[in-house]
């Protein structure tokens, strides 16, 4: 009777201690979260609740499972699996716990700052740092518990060493356009050339960056597309950053008009619209004629606003308003195909006209 109570006794008091302790764990970061509302990394590190338990589920049974005198065959492949889970489960918490001082981080910064552009560049930084400390504990956790599991690869791992050299050699011109796409990550991230959040105009195309990766940047352009690229094109071609140096931002719009057009009338009317956007930041407005053709002339409409959507809208509104006031008021000041009827066409008129008279 001994030998099937023992074992369950030390199994099933394991089990219900280590989760006593997760939930003491949790009611302790519940009560530190009510008494500092301002501080929300207490409520961000109650995600690490669930690796934590098999954490401490891992190292409890496997400092108690001696006690349980099973004498089995494979109480040696059985403590290894325990301590397997619990190097696995430390990687899982230090991965969550990660994330959780990042975001704190994040929301601490953002909260105390009113400036957008040092938020997003905080923004990048974390997350490729999370990124990097993710893929190192994963590499590591599944080495280590490679060699827990399969010992015979303990010596094989010895004798690779010897070839260190040899094989990082190998490796680096294996994965050459790998390693300057992480080395790029870590320059954009560290030296604020593309922030996420970031205006750019890549390839011809306007967007945001919506992901930054040690490998590969996410640009969401303006119709929802995704343009994905290697994070190195930033810096090795040039790209539009209209978020550099702030969010503001001053659009264009060109009208071609005919040579009657009343200018002064136009910037006037510019001027009064104007005031009536919203999404018309007040710093700058001006309207010039830009250039001249035999036929036409060149008008220049230009606008300041908060940011790159802002703009976008303005400058359609200010296009479709000036042109509707032109039409409206100064008709003849919109652009003219000049024509001209060819002596051919006075003939086939005439012949034409001739026909219906029976001539």
């Amino acid at each position: 009777m001994e030998e099937v109570l023992r074992p369950l006794i030390v199994v099933f008091g394991t089990v219900a201690l280590t989760v006593t302790a997760g939930l003491l764990i949790d009611r302790l970061l519940r009560f530190s979260a009510r008494r500092r509302p301002g501080n929300q990394l207490p409520t961000l590190l109650r995600r690490v609740q669930l690796p934590l338990q098999v954490l401490l589920g891992a190292l409890a049974l496997h400092a108690t499972y001696p006690l349980a005198h099973l004498d089995l065959r494979q109480d040696a492949m059985i403590r290894t699996v325990l301590a397997t889970a619990a190097i696995m489960s430390a990687a899982w918490v230090v991965i969550r716990a990660a994330d959780a001082v990042a975001e704190n981080t994040l929301r601490s910064y953002a909260r105390r700052t009113q400036d957008i552009t040092r938020v997003r560049q905080l923004r990048t930084q974390l997350g490729l740092v999370r990124r990097i400390i993710t893929s190192v504990l994963v590499v590591t956790t599944a080495a280590v518990v490679i060699l827990l599991l399969v010992p015979s690869l303990r010596t094989l791992g010895t004798s690779l060493l010897a070839s260190a050299g040899v094989i990082g050699i190998i490796a680096g011109v294996a994965a050459q356009s790998t390693l300057s796409n992480l080395i790029a990550g870590l320059q954009i991230a560290f030296g604020d050339s593309v922030k996420i959040g970031d205006t750019v105009v890549v390839e011809g195309e306007w967007g945001i960056v919506e992901e930054i990766t040690l490998a590969f940047l996410t640009v969401r352009i303006w119709d929802d597309r995704r343009l994905t690229m290697p994070v190195s094109y930033f810096n090795n071609k040039p790209y539009e950053n209209w978020s550099r140096g702030g969010p503001q931002i001053t659009g264009t719009v060109y009208l071609y008009l005919d040579h009657s057009t009343p200018v002064p009338l136009l910037r006037e009317h510019l001027q009064e619209y104007l005031r009536t956007r919203a999404d018309w930041d007040g710093r700058d407005w001006g309207l010039q004629v830009t250039d001249s053709t035999p036929t036409n002339i060149v008008v220049r409409a230009t606008m300041s606003a908060a940011n790159a959507d802002d703009v976008w809208n303005l400058r359609c509104a200010v296009r479709e308003e000036m042109l509707d006031w032109l039409g409206r008021n100064h008709p003849h000041a919109l652009p003219k195909i000049s024509t001209a009827i060819t002596d051919s066409a006075i003939g086939d008129h005439r012949l034409a006209l001739a026909g219906d008279r029976g001539d």
